[in-house]
């Protein structure tokens, strides 16, 4: 499985003619989760969920 990224801890990787729906996998120490590539939806896994109003990125500006 070719990892893509890595960033914040998280490695993604994402195995290629995987089955459907097409998903990339999320892995942060021991917890992975997949995510739906067109919805970003955790459709399998046990991430626990990122609080991003602390210190994540942060969007200033209306699309």
């Amino acid at each position: 499985m070719p990892e893509i990224a890595r960033f914040y801890g998280i490695v993604i990787k994402l195995f290629f003619g995987d089955h459907p729906p097409p998903h990339f996998h999320a892995l942060y120490g021991e917890y992975v989760g997949l995510f739906d590539i067109q919805t970003l939806e955790m459709i399998e896994g046990d991430l626990p969920p990122r609080d991003w109003s602390s210190n994540g990125p942060r969007c200033t500006e209306a699309n």
